[in-house]
């Protein structure tokens, strides 16, 4: 697995284009149709996972604290259907918590995960905030993970 961390600005065409497909594959014909350029990629990093072939197969962005919370938020985490069951979710979150840490020290993530996701996200240390929320048709919750070393 190879990971390209970088900002919108440096994606380049074909990052940005894999990107926006795994991304439409996934949250568009998987899930819900909704507007997945939302705006909030400029203010955000990027993280890509490639395979060995150069496949995209991971990928996640940080938006910036105060583009959407006050602190900076992981979004858009996402594996390929391919690679699912492998553990390569839990590898991203991880990798994407770990840049967290190097860009933000000592600054806590909150995020909107999707509901059924809330197992997954507590074994990365977020812990739910408030009620459950619809957003483009499926139940969200706000999580917020503290502080700590990745």
């Amino acid at each position: 697995m190879s990971w390209r961390w970088c900002r919108f600005a440096e994606l380049g065409v074909d990052d940005l284009y894999d990107a926006l497909a795994l991304r439409c594959r996934v949250f568009i014909v998987e899930q819900v149709p909704y507007l997945d350029p939302d705006g909030v990629d400029r203010a955000a990093w990027h993280l890509l996972g490639r395979d060995a072939t150069g496949a995209l197969v991971a990928y996640l962005r940080v938006v910036d604290p105060g583009a959407k919370y006050d602190e900076p938020s992981i979004g858009r985490v996402v594996t390929a259907p391919e690679v699912r069951g492998t553990g390569l979710g839990h590898v991203l979150v991880r990798e994407g918590l770990a840049r967290c840490a190097a860009v933000w020290p000592g600054r806590a993530n909150r995020i909107g995960a999707q509901a059924r996701l809330q197992g997954f996200y507590r074994g990365h240390g977020w812990e739910p905030l408030g009620q459950e929320y619809d957003e483009d048709g499926i139940p969200h919750i706000e999580m917020l993970r503290p502080w700590q070393a990745a």
